[in-house]
């Protein structure tokens, strides 16, 4: 797999600055959703489809976080940011995922929203069912 030359021409403190934001919105993410019940599957599974953030249960459904975390909304807010192409990029990893753990499962794609501005508390906003299989 190719590295965009985008990502090849920033820095490395900002690369790696942003390896640690992200891992840090989902360690948030996640503790919010521990503390409303739902409990760790796996984080970050990787195969050639994309990345799941979080795989979660919550009762019967196993759910598929996506963890989006912006600093400004100039350019939306962070659930904007989920795009229909990404919402098929995410389907495919999760059909792939079941289908590696032969499970047969309701499922349920959520996405958590984290906006942090400078000097004040992350705001955490959860959207249970946020897209569905078409």
């Amino acid at each position: 797999m190719s590295v965009p030359s985008s990502i090849l021409s920033l820095p490395e403190t900002l690369l790696i600055s942003r390896v640690a934001q992200g891992a840090k919105a989902e360690d948030l993410a996640l503790c919010h959703l521990e503390a409303q019940g739902l409990t760790l599957v796996t984080r970050n599974f990787r195969c050639r489809m994309g990345e799941l953030d979080l795989i979660m249960r919550d009762d019967g459904y196993l759910v598929f976080v996506e963890v989006r975390s912006r600093r400004y909304t100039r350019y939306g807010t962070p659930a904007e940011s989920v795009t229909p192409a990404k919402q098929q990029k995410l389907l495919r990893a999760a059909a792939f995922y079941l289908q590696c753990e032969r499970l047969d499962l309701p499922c349920r794609f959520d996405v958590v929203a984290i906006l942090r501005p400078a000097s004040v508390e992350p705001q955490v906003e959860w959207i249970r069912d946020a897209f569905q299989l078409n």
